[in-house]
């Protein structure tokens, strides 16, 4: 049972990995239409749901070390899209928050993001829409937590 049940996964990571690739690929290529690089819209979202976030704490939530993380973060301050502000407690603490600029940009980009995809769900036939809202719970589960 073990060696189906492993065989059955190989064939659907094979079968599905393309297929998020490539909705991936295109839900990039929304984004950079606003100018900013997929990174950055992460960025931005991951600020609006902690403001104050650390460049450190940033850091570590998208995985890369803080000197990599710099240079997109001095970009999107220099583009108006976020601020960096000392801790009124701890004056060696830099937070980072969204300025009313990288709000519009971060709801611009889910919203565009969110047409795509609907425009491509409106040509799929009921029972295919279907199996798609039934796989919404495991493949959540398979993305694992959210950040």
């Amino acid at each position: 049972m073990v060696s189906s049940t492993t065989d059955l996964s190989l064939d659907l990571a094979n079968d599905l990995r393309p297929v998020v690739l490539r909705i991936a690929r295109q839900l990039r290529k929304e984004t950079e239409q606003f100018g900013v690089t997929s990174r950055q819209a992460t960025l931005l979202f991951l600020v609006k749901a902690s403001p104050g976030l650390t460049l450190r704490a940033l850091a570590e939530a998208e995985g890369i070390s803080a000197p990599a993380l710099s240079g997109h973060v001095d970009r999107l301050e220099s583009a108006g899209h976020l601020v960096r502000v000392r801790d009124a407690v701890d004056r060696r603490r830099v937070g980072l928050e969204l300025t009313p600029k990288g709000e519009r940009l971060i709801r611009s980009i889910r919203e565009r993001r969110t047409a795509w995809l609907a425009e491509r769900l409106e040509e799929l036939e009921p029972d295919e829409l279907r199996a798609i809202e039934g796989a919404i719970g495991p493949l959540l589960r398979l993305a694992g937590p959210r950040a």
